[in-house]
């Protein structure tokens, strides 16, 4: 969740208003990570002094509170390091109090800002408390930069270089993170660590760099040792680390950002936990990985590590973002989920760009191509996904079993491993997330990579954790995805996931015509979406007048539709706050038919599939009890009674009538939401970018 940012120049001239606007804009590109506060650490007019603003809501209030504050907005800065965060709360109450940058002591000799939880807070704490230090919030965050003020406080004797202190902190730490450590003891120098918790360093110059990595230090043996604050009888914290120099590197070669011709320039740092939040100064970024702790001193980027280990690169690459500031821009729309919503035509289209071919009716998924043999003879498909994700999991269970005649579960990456599901070598799990950061569905699929199963990521962000730690995978290739409800992702999943069934299934002769069958109904697919989106006029009067005033909502289909149901649900509930239940259809009778009466409104998902007559019977049991469904149908179903208020849909094969029959369900989520003054891109209490637990 919460958004990270943070601003380093070197021997480049800002002045702090120039400063406070870059770090207020990044924040609110992250804005959908977290909106519960916001607040931002800058240089003051000395080198012993940080300057907190902090501000309970959207950035745009803190904005307000920094232009109306009494500091010099003039001063000017050739190195500075500034840091803002976004929140999400988890350890308490959003307040200025609570609210992230976090300090050691009054006098702000550390700062930090995190992404993530800190697990084993309560027991520093209490530590710390007895040592004599106090605190000021309820937030795990704190103990961190109170952590960092006792060792430098114990090691008064010893001049620990910033990196060092990093390293010592970090080991006592249990839990998920991103942080960004600021302190006036080292001016002009910052320090990261990350572990679960996505971070990435965009590098801005004039001139070309020399180099296009940064080589990795190890840290030698001491550095196990860890401070070990909470061990019984222990009383080191610790100190002599060793950094040795890899073999072949000169310390310009490995680590400073030189011009060609081999001399200092100046240069901009941008730390941030999305690429979003720095696409507009710069498109050459450099992605961390767990256990990295990258140190800017000098306008030069270290990264360390505690130690070595097997199969982990000695040096992590600077890449280009494809990423275009446009495509994370509302545009002519009034929210990013609408946005995203009218954008399904062209993400569709663009999942399959370069991997369907219509003419041969094959597909080719250059991801998964070298594994196809491996995962052809697995014993079980194991789908583990959260939220949105999971629904696109259902969606396509159903087509994956047909085609490869190969058992598929479908997990919730929550429940994983709670239950402790057993695993084994001759299974195949893929973990579908939009973010490729959600914390669950990294700590499942790390679960099954321990247990030798071949892991496949299917994930919307280049560079993301799950891409990067599965053995294999998909990049749906949706966009960018603001909106904290997801809608083009979904519909992105449920398209990547069907071509990998049918990539699957190519050895099979028996099923070329059902393959070319769907392959066909994807080429029409982009039109049919664009042709669902032109009926949104009238899905807003419907919420006007039908569902408006509602506060409880069934939506009941069945078999590939039952995940139509889910996933409609799930958009209502999280954006309009409408108490919404999917129902499988053929469990009504189980009894879900008792909720049923004249008031409460049933939307049944009814398109023409082999399972049509059933849900007839559905319909029927409904109106027998004086229920006035919503029904969503084909275009050309004559069949459906006048009587009925319908939402008409395009036909497309059964596998793919589930995309279309969704759209009409996002639509309607949002002009339930907007019609009752709710805030689409940001509801209440959630985030877009689940990194805890």
């Amino acid at each position: 969740m919460c958004g990270i940012f943070a601003y380093c120049t070197y021997l480049t001239e800002k002045d702090r208003k120039e400063i406070c606007d870059i770090l207020c804009t990044g924040l609110q590109r992250l804005e959908y990570r977290g909106y519960d506060s916001a607040g931002i650490g800058i240089d003051g007019d000395t080198e012993k002094d940080v300057i907190l603003f902090k501000q309970v809501g959207k950035v745009a209030a803190l904005r307000k509170l920094i232009t109306e504050s009494k500091v010099n907005f003039g001063k000017t800065f050739i190195n500075q390091v500034s840091i803002a965060h976004t929140r999400w709360a988890t350890h308490g109450a959003p307040s200025p109090i609570n609210c992230h940058p976090l300090r050691s002591d009054p006098t702000n000799e550390f700062t930090v800002i995190h992404n993530g939880i800190v697990t084993n807070n309560n027991e520093l704490r209490l530590v710390l408390q007895k040592k004599g230090y106090k605190f000021e919030s309820e937030t795990d965050t704190e103990v961190v930069a109170v952590l960092f003020k006792y060792i430098w406080d114990s090691q008064r004797g010893t001049r620990l270089d910033f990196t060092t202190l990093v390293k010592i902190v970090v080991k006592e730490l249990e839990g998920s993170f991103a942080f960004v450590f600021k302190s006036i003891h080292f001016p002009n120098e910052v320090v990261t660590a990350r572990r679960g918790s996505p971070l990435l360093i965009g590098v801005k110059t004039e001139k070309k760099l020399k180099i296009d990595f940064v080589d990795v230090e190890i840290a030698g043996p001491d550095v196990e040792k860890g401070a070990g604050l909470l061990a019984p009888g222990s009383s080191s914290l610790g100190s002599n680390f060793l950094v040795p120099q890899p073999a072949g590197m000169t310390r310009t070669q490995s680590r400073a950002f030189m011009s060609e011709e081999g001399v200092p320039q100046p240069i901009e740092f941008f730390i941030a936990s999305d690429a979003s939040a720095v696409v507009e100064h710069t498109k050459r970024v450099l992605y961390l990985e767990d256990d990295d702790i990258a140190h800017i001193i000098e306008g030069e980027l270290h990264i360390h590590r505690l130690r070595r280990e097997e199969g982990k690169s000695s040096v992590r690459a600077i890449e280009t973002l494809e990423l275009e500031l446009a495509e994370i821009m509302k545009g002519k729309f009034d929210h990013f989920m609408q946005k995203e919503i009218y954008e399904q035509p062209e993400s569709v289209v663009n999942t399959m760009r370069g991997r369907v071919n219509f003419d041969t009716h094959k597909i080719t998924l250059g991801g998964l191509k070298a594994y196809l043999p491996i995962i052809r003879r697995c014993r079980r498909i194991v789908f583990s996904a959260c939220g949105t994700s999971y629904h696109s999991c259902i969606a396509t269970r159903a087509i994956f079993e047909e085609l490869t005649e190969i058992p598929v579960s479908v997990e919730l990456a929550s429940d994983f491993l709670d239950r402790k599901t057993p695993i084994f070598r001759d299974d195949v799990c893929v973990f579908v997330s939009q973010s490729g950061e959600t914390a669950d569905t990294i700590l499942a699929m790390r679960y099954c990579l321990e247990r030798g199963a071949l892991c496949v990521g299917v994930v919307n962000t280049v560079g993301s954790t799950i891409s990067r730690e599965s053995h294999c995978g998909i990049h749906i290739n949706a966009g960018p995805e603001i909106g904290v409800a997801s809608t083009k992702a979904y519909t992105s999943q449920y398209i990547a996931l069907i071509m990998f069934a049918i990539q699957m299934s190519e050895d099979r002769i028996s099923l070329t015509e059902r393959r070319k069958q769907i392959i066909d109904g994807l080429h029409e697919l982009p039109a049919q979406i664009s042709q669902v989106l032109h009926g949104d006029k009238a899905l807003q009067q419907l919420a006007k007048t039908v569902l408006a005033n509602s506060r409880s909502l069934l939506i009941m289909g069945r078999g590939f539709q039952y995940a139509t149901c889910l996933e409609g649900a799930l958009k209502i509930k999280e954006i309009s706050y409408t108490h919404s239940e999917g129902i499988l259809a053929g469990e009504l009778k189980h009894g879900p038919l008792a909720l049923i009466d004249g008031d409460l409104p049933v939307i049944l998902v009814m398109t023409r599939d082999s399972l049509y007559p059933k849900v007839q019977s559905a319909l029927a049991q409904v109106t027998a009890r004086k229920g006035q469904p919503i029904i969503i149908c084909n275009e050309d179903d004559l069949s459906i009674s006048k009587e009925y208020r319908t939402i008409r849909v395009p036909q497309t094969v059964d596998c793919l009538q589930g995309i279309l029959n969704i759209i009409p369900l996002q639509l309607l989520s949002y002009h339930l939401a907007i019609l009752n003054g709710f805030d689409v891109d940001f509801p209440r209490n959630l985030a877009k970018s689940v990194t805890t637990e």
